[in-house]
């Protein structure tokens, strides 16, 4: 009787249990769409910008603009690495990889380990405290609805103490969304900006056909003048298509878990039904036999 009692409440238990893990797998898939959304309506404008810059670095040649130039002769200055992770967990193994990642191009990159580490969200921060990784600042202001406004001051900053030399290069840590069923780790070089290096890794980046032609431009006012205006916006650009493709790749890592561990539930519960099932049938069977042994006495 108490085996059928524990088995029930097991039971109970694994249900609501799947009833909490469906709702928020629901939760995520709502909030994937939304997500989703907002990183392809900005694609195109990233793409678009980053393309004109390129185009405008190649007519250039030997460009000699700030934000493209490795800052060699100001040694005081430390490299920042920014990490983009969660504020929320059960989401995977999303942050696991993305830590991952971080800390192999950290042991590849000596001088990234004993620069500044920025972090993004919450989930890091233990990571990072348990192996000795000082975070020089957390970003908490930016939640799951990262605004064009906020990842602009952001990246004005970044640009602003690169010009003065306090700072040498921007890395950026987050994982890309290049499909539904496909999100991969990425470093991403944001300064100094290299067009040649990050056209294959800029967050929303669509390999083109072989033999696409690529369009010439005529200038007005010249392609220096414009670069130095188009640059900063392109970096700032860039920062904010790696915030949405990161926010993407949460939910879609979250939606993914918890659709996992609702099946697994279900699964579950139907174990422990027949589990309960077969106790039941069994403590059945014993009380017949008991009554049968005890007529069969009296008799």
């Amino acid at each position: 009787m108490g085996k059928t009692r524990e088995i029930k409440k097991r039971i109970k238990a694994v249900g609501n249990i799947r009833r909490i893990t469906k709702t928020m797998q629901m939760i995520a898939t709502a909030k994937f769409s939304a997500a989703q959304q907002r990183s392809v309506a900005s694609r195109p404008y990233t793409d678009a910008l980053f393309e004109l810059v390129a185009g405008l670095a190649k007519s250039l040649g030997d460009v000699q603009h700030p934000l493209l130039q490795v800052n060699a002769k100001k040694g005081e200055g430390k490299t920042v690495t920014l990490v983009l992770t969660s504020d929320r967990g059960l989401c995977g193994p999303y942050n696991g990889a993305i830590l991952r990642t971080m800390m192999q191009f950290l042991r590849e990159n000596p001088a990234h380990k004993n620069g500044l580490i920025e972090l993004v969200g919450k989930k890091g921060a233990g990571f990072l405290k348990y192996n000795r990784i000082n975070v020089a600042q957390q970003h908490n202001q930016f939640g799951d609805k990262p605004t064009y406004e906020k990842v602009e001051a952001l990246a004005q900053d970044y640009i602003d103490r690169f010009a003065k030399g306090e700072i040498v290069s921007v890395h950026v840590v987050y994982m890309k969304f290049i499909t539904a069923g496909k999100q991969t780790p990425t470093v991403l070089q944001l300064l100094p900006f290299r067009t040649d290096a990050m056209e294959k890794h800029a967050p929303g980046h669509i390999e083109k056909p072989a033999g696409t032609s690529t369009a010439q431009y005529e200038f007005t006012p010249g392609a220096s003048e414009l670069l130095s205006e188009l640059l900063p916006a392109a970096v700032k650009a860039v920062l904010f298509q790696a915030f949405n493709d990161a926010v993407v790749s949460e939910h879609v890592a979250r939606m993914v878990a918890m659709k996992a561990a609702t099946d697994n539930a279900g699964k579950m519960g139907k174990r422990l039904t027949r589990t309960f099932n077969r106790a039941r049938q069994a403590q059945i069977t014993t009380e017949l036999t008991e009554i049968v042994a005890g007529a069969a006495a009296l008799g």
